[in-house]
């Protein structure tokens, strides 16, 4: 399962950092503990450089500037309604995405 993430996560890493739209890759066999810790950096590091108030909360406007992938997939990851998505919910649908492919 954490080889599913990390392959996910990788993907979406790539996404972001060449057009904002998802690769279809196959799925690698395995993924080094080295190469999840770098995307999950990669992750955290879009996260907060697309939070512009600082506030741990990403709303629609920000996901589209910082994070097309998050904001395609908006209102999917604002389970709670609540208008902004946070990191952890970010990684939970991640982890959702990952474990149903």
């Amino acid at each position: 399962m954490k080889n599913k993430i990390a392959i996910f996560v990788l993907s979406i890493a790539a996404s972001f950092a060449s057009t904002g739209v998802m690769a279809q890759t196959a799925p690698q066999a395995t993924v080094s503990p080295q190469r999840m810790e770098r995307a999950m950096q990669q992750l955290q590091a879009r996260f907060a450089a697309a939070n512009t108030t600082h506030d741990g909360k990403l709303t629609q406007t920000q996901a589209a500037q910082g994070m097309p992938m998050v904001a395609q997939n908006f209102d999917q990851i604002d389970t709670q309604k609540a208008g902004y998505i946070t990191l952890p919910q970010i990684e939970q649908f991640m982890q959702q995405r990952a474990t149903s492919h």
